[in-house]
């Protein structure tokens, strides 16, 4: 398998302008600030149960898509009733983040539509929390289910206790039920929306390139875009696509911000990207 040379942590050199330097390192801290008990007890909650058995039952659930069916754009509005209780850096509803992370990407990157299209919809698999689904299952970083559960994952220490697979010498080895660079695309991940919003878009046949598909699939899955842990599990296919889940990061991190964009003015545009890429009603 060949090897690319990423280079340094790009959420290390490089953050949009709209970010305070002094604010910066204020993301993802999960140790201190009025959110972090409750972003504890998600994260709690998903390591006790976040299993291969509970991820292969949540596969069957949700990718038949037969839930309901609406727009993209129902579904990214539905987002003003969802606040992420996994998210320490947040405390408003998680639309006006969709639309802060797809401006900062039509910033840095105005001639790639499809990406700022990816920046809006990203988390919109969030909508199953609106669904019954408690959140422990649907928001917060993943990390593959069915092998070892590595120190990378954020709580790692205090959190996979009452986890079954975690004393399961069929799980708990380093490849586990997997064979060394197998890739991503044959691994389970712990269930949640990033994997849930990349099958409703392939079951309707968006056009998303791939790149994008894997920014969607991949964007929560921070031990191995930002910790480089996991590479054993990855194929050819998923070195070349590391660097756009990375390009993508850092915007969905550092895009946000207090100030609230004009949600009003930029559905428009928006609209238009949605209607090219994923038209019409959707199955969910």
């Amino acid at each position: 398998m060949s090897v690319i040379n990423l280079g340094p942590d790009p959420n290390l050199v490089y953050q949009p302008n709209r970010t305070p330097k002094s604010q910066r390192k204020d993301f993802r801290n999960f140790e201190t600030g009025s959110v972090a008990e409750h972003v504890y007890n998600t994260y709690k909650l998903m390591h006790t149960n976040q299993n291969v058995d509970f991820v292969k039952r949540k596969h069957l659930e949700w990718s038949g898509c037969s839930h309901t069916e609406m727009s993209m754009m129902d579904a990214v509005m539905s987002l003003d009733q969802l606040v992420d209780e996994s998210d320490p850096d947040v405390d408003f509803p998680n639309s006006f983040h969709a639309f802060q992370t797809a401006e900062g990407i039509r910033n840095e990157h105005p001639d790639k539509d499809w990406f700022q299209l990816v920046g809006l919809i990203h988390d919109v698999g969030k909508v199953m929390a609106l669904w019954g689904e408690p959140q422990w299952a649907v928001v917060g970083d993943t990390f593959p289910v069915g092998c070892a559960f590595q120190n990378s994952i954020v709580f790692r220490d205090s959190t996979f206790q009452d986890n079954p697979d975690d004393t399961n010498p069929s799980y708990n080895s380093k490849y586990g039920i997997y064979k060394p660079n197998c890739g991503l695309d044959n691994v389970l991940l712990s269930w949640g929306h990033d994997e849930y919003l990349y099958r409703v878009l392939q079951f309707n046949k968006c056009s998303i390139p791939e790149e994008g598909l894997n920014m969607i699939r991949y964007h929560s899955f921070y031990p191995w875009h930002s910790q480089g842990d996991y590479m054993y599990l990855c194929n050819d296919k998923d070195l070349r696509m590391l660097p756009w889940v990375n390009e993508f990061n850092k915007f969905d991190l550092y895009t946000k911000a207090a100030e609230l964009p004009d949600v009003k003015k930029l559905c428009p545009y928006y609209q238009s990207l949605i209607d090219k890429y994923c038209p019409g009603i959707l199955k969910w």
